[in-house]
This record gives C-alpha cells, sequence and structure tokens, in this order.
C-alpha cells in the first residue's frame, strides 16, 4: 500500500479485531510509523516493509477450529520481537507448540492483573505483587504455555494475562493495551516499541513530507497529474503537497455537485485562487448529480452513483488540458480501513468509499494518493508543515458524497436547499457560541420524517431535523458533544422560525465505536 520507504517501522497483523486500528494509533503517538495488513497478505507485507517488530492484533476467530487464522511462519522465523495481543497470543502459542482452548469463563471488560514477576513490557509502569486494571475481551484461553514462555502476570479468569518467551522477545497479553479502557496500555506498547524493539521512535510529519514528496516525484515523472479538490482539509493537504513535488504539472478540479453546504463551492475557489498558485477549474456539474440522485434513497447507491459521476467529470476535464495520467485524491488511512474487510469474514466491512478501490480501466489513469498512510489528525499536522494557517487546518470534515448522505431517504432539490440552510444556521451558532474549535465535526440531517405541529395558529406538516455534534482526535472513534440546553434551545428555535420545511430539532447523543462517525 506505501508509497514511502520508512526504515524503522512496526508491521501490525489484523486477525480481524474491531480495535485494531487503536494499535496504530498508539504506535504512531510514540513516532514510529505502522502499517496494519490482513493475516492473508502478512508475509508479503512483511517482506515489502522489513519492519523492525511485529504486533498481532486480537480477533473473533477460534484458535482450535480448522482454518482459523494463522501468522506467517516466516515472521516467526525472523527473530523479530513480537507483540501478540489476545486472539494473537492464542494462535502465537498455539503455533510454537503451546496449547488453547474454548468452553472456559469468557471475559468481557474490566479485570485486574496480578504481576508475578518484572518484564521491560512494563518496566516503570507495574510493580510486582501488585493488582492492576486492563480490559479484557476473550473466551478461548492459552491452558499450555509453549516451551521457553512464563508467566509475567496473571487475573483470575486469564491464567496467562501476561506471559512471555523474552529471550527471543515474543511479549503475549490475553488483554488489550490499545483501548482507553486499559489505563497504562499506551506506556505499555510504547514500552514495546522502544525499550524491547529498540526502535527511536523519530518517524515525523517533517520526515513524512520530504519521503512523500520523493515519492511523488518518482511516481509521476513528467506526467499530468489532476486531483479532485472538494476544499476539505484532506484534498487540499494532497493537492498542495503534490504541487509541492510537482508544481505546475498539477492541475485541480472543484467539482461542484450540487450536494455541497451552503456557498461552499464560491468560498473554496476564492481562497485556492486568492492564496495559492494552482491551477484550478471550478466545474457546475450539479443539474447532472442531482438529476442522477434525484429519489434515490439506497446509501451505497448514492455513493457508488457519486463516485460514477466524479470520474465522468474527471475523464472530460482531464481532456480539455490534453489529457491526464494520473487522478490525486485526499483518501486516507481511515477510508481505507473501513472499506475493506481485512480478513474476509472475522471483521466486517464498515462502509465503502466513494474514493477507494481503483479507476476504471478505460480511463487509463493511475492513482496519486499521498495521504493514503496517514489518519485525520496526522494530516492536519501535515498541512501545518505545509504552512497551511490554523483556522483552515481546523476545518470539520465534510464527505465527498456531501449532503447526500445526510439526507436519509431520496433525495430532492428541495430537502437540498432546507438541508443547506439548516446547517448554515447550525454551525453559525457553533461559531458564535466558541464550540467550532472543540468539535470534531458537527452536521444536519434531514430526516425522511415528516410530523404534525403547530407554528403560530397554523398546522404544519414538515421535516424534522436532526442536529449531530462529536468529539474525535482521527476519526476513528467518536463520542457525542455535551451541549447544554441553551445552546440547543437557541440553535433550534432560529432553525425552525428560519428555515422553512422544519418543524422539529433532535440532537443526536449516541457515540461511535470505530468505524465511521458519518450518518447514512
Amino acid at each position: 500500500m506505501t508509497n514511502t520507504a520508512h526504515p524503522e517501522s512496526i508491521l501490525i497483523i489484523d486477525f480481524g479485531s474491531q480495535v485494531t486500528q487503536l494499535i496504530a494509533r498508539r504506535v504512531r503517538e510514540t513516532g514510529v510509523y505502522c502499517e496494519i495488513v490482513p493475516f492473508q497478505s502478512a508475509e508479503d507485507a512483511f517482506l515489502r516493509m522489513k519492519p523492525r517488530a511485529v504486533i498481532f492484533s486480537g480477533g473473533p476467530a477460534s484458535v482450535p477450529e480448522p482454518g482459523s487464522p494463522r501468522a506467517p511462519q516466516a515472521i516467526l522465523d525472523s527473530g523479530l520481537p513480537i507483540l501478540a495481543i489476545c486472539y494473537g497470543q492464542q494462535t502465537l502459542c498455539h503455533q510454537l507448540g503451546g496449547k488453547v482452548e474454548g468452553g472456559h469463563h469468557r471475559e468481557f471488560g474490566r479485570a485486574d492483573v496480578e504481576v508475578l514477576k518484572s518484564s521491560p513490557l512494563f518496566d516503570g509502569m507495574w510493580d510486582v505483587g501488585r493488582k492492576y486494571p486492563v480490559w479484557m475481551s476473550h473466551g478461548d484461553r492459552v491452558t499450555v504455555l509453549p516451551q521457553g514462555f512464563e508467566v509475567i502476570a496473571t487475573s483470575p479468569n486469564a491464567p496467562f494475562a501476561i506471559a512471555a518467551d523474552e529471550s527471543r522477545k515474543y511479549y503475549t497479553t490475553m488483554f488489550h493495551p490499545e483501548v482507553v479502557h486499559t489505563p497504562d496500555g499506551a506506556r505499555l506498547l510504547s514500552n514495546f516499541v522502544h525499550k524491547i524493539a529498540r526502535i527511536k521512535g523519530d518517524w515525523s510529519m517533517a520526515a513524512y513530507k520530504e519521503q512523500a514528496i520523493a515519492a511523488i516525484r518518482k511516481q509521476v515523472g513528467s506526467g499530468k497529474v489532476i486531483c479532485g479538490l472538494s476544499g476539505g482539509v484532506d484534498s487540499s493537504v494532497a493537492a498542495i503537497l503534490i504541487h509541492e513535488a510537482i508544481g505546475d504539472q498539477l492541475t485541480c478540479i472543484l467539482v461542484d455537485h450540487g450536494l455541497m453546504r451552503k456557498d461552499e463551492a464560491a468560498q473554496v475557489v476564492s481562497m485556492f485562487r486568492e492564496h495559492y498558485n494552482i491551477p484550478l477549474v471550478h466545474v457546475d456539474a450539479s443539474d447532472t448529480f442531482i438529476s442522477a440522485l434525484e429519489g434515490e434513497a439506497d446509501p451505497e447507491t448514492k455513493r457508488k452513483t457519486i463516485g460514477r459521476l466524479f470520474i465522468d467529470v474527471f475523464e472530460a476535464e482531464a481532456k480539455k488540458i490534453g489529457g491526464a495520467d494520473f487522478l490525486a485524491q485526499g483518501t486516507l488511512y481511515p477510508d481505507v480501513i473501513e472499506s475493506v474487510s481485512f480478513t474476509g469474514g472475522p471483521s466486517v466491512t464498515i462502509k465503502s468509499h466513494h474514493n477507494v478501490g481503483g479507476l476504471p480501466e478505460r480511463m487509463n489513469m493511475q492513482l496519486v494518493e499521498p495521504l493514503r498512510e496517514l489518519f485525520k489528525d496526522e494530516v492536519r499536522a501535515l498541512g501545518r508543515e505545509l504552512g497551511l494557517p490554523d483556522h483552515f487546518i481546523g476545518r470539520h470534515p465534510f464527505p465527498g458524497p456531501g449532503l447526500a448522505i445526510r439526507l436519509p431517504g431520496g433525495v430532492t432539490r428541495e430537502k437540498i436547499t432546507i438541508l443547506q440552510e439548516a446547517d448554515a444556521i447550525y454551525l453559525d451558532e457553533i461559531r458564535k457560541a466558541g464550540l467550532y474549535d472543540k468539535i470534531w465535526q458537527a452536521f444536519a440531517v434531514l430526516l425522511p420524517v415528516q410530523t404534525v405541529g403547530v407554528m403560530g395558529d397554523g398546522r404544519t406538516y414538515e421535516f424534522v431535523l436532526a442536529l449531530r455534534a462529536v468529539t474525535s482526535v482521527d476519526g476513528m472513534t467518536a463520542d457525542f458533544y455535551p451541549y447544554d440546553m441553551e445552546f440547543l434551545g437557541r440553535t433550534a428555535t432560529r432553525i425552525i422560525n428560519e428555515v422553512r420545511g422544519v418543524n422539529r430539532v433532535v440532537y443526536d447523543v449516541t457515540s461511535k465505536p470505530p468505524g465511521t462517525i458519518e450518518w447514512e
């Protein structure tokens, strides 16, 4: 997947856990580059990356079951340090001659582990003889350790809560150090990275920028690149990074599909033409997109329709500039993770992205995706490295399919207008309250529900509007923002008074585990 070279990296093998990406987050927080790969392609990735250490994730499978996932033997033969978590512990022990059994007491949630002996895995953190809280999530467990392993810590339902063969630098945990419910988990992972694998932790956005620029130049050569520019942080950072690499070989194309936020297209055009010397083509294709989507309710069909029409526009615009060899996109690592069922069964596809999955052969273009390895917060750090102003870097994410997926049910021009007006008021109130930078993403959703109401002396039958606001760091997990009732009351009153077509406003207070935070 990667286009850049990372001499000191960690390979994470995904066995289907829904929180594997949190391992990557914790590793990158230590200043070390890492990649997640499904177990089926782990050997190829291992040979390509030449990592300094390997981490096995958890997963829902049962090791005793025939056909359950295994780690490549080449990794076990490599002599590299391994940290194996939950299912990872079980398969590592099984493959090394230990025994794993099901049918024991299941353990999901908080538990206390008692430290039996010291270890570099928790050096400076935990003391022998004391107990510490962790987060368990398992049914099966190891019942016989492989030769050379010893018990480091135990819990009532996980006798081998931590087991290690320190001579081979194999460390295993039955609990999940990557989740916040294991309070010292991040420090434990940091110890594995720095004290056991001996990786310096000098991966930075400055280094990534230089590597990415070199990789872009190598990939593109003297070719022409068109970049789909949405005005959001991701595509803008990608465009500026590519422009630094290849200059006027790049042409940006802003496709106004009629599903952008109110006045968004004009603001993006103004910003790029006034502040950046990057060739920009503005295409108003709103009639084409809205006509194709009108009445469509299925979210996946919406995404695929929008993706297909984007390609059509890019293809047409490329011809106007004499052809292009590459199409650049602001695809991020969460896009890739969410769009692929990594293990072909143990984990599930959360959603498909309109910008993940390659291009039609007829386009005869290659993709340039310089942000494909990065999480959202890392893209913002790269944007700062590229000199983008903070007020722009902090903009809330806006999906490529735009308002189409914030209109559950059929898309109509009337509903688009209602949603644009309501969303603009909502964001205006957020800014007035000084909350914009405290919230990771906020948006309105026009529900496919109409209710009877009374406004003044008249009876109404109009739409219900839902407001959403979440806090997040990287877009992989999210929690709702705790507005006070005064703010919600003021915002709802404005929307109902100023937007014809809405007579009720609700606030969505659900949280999101790893996965999409979009509403669709």
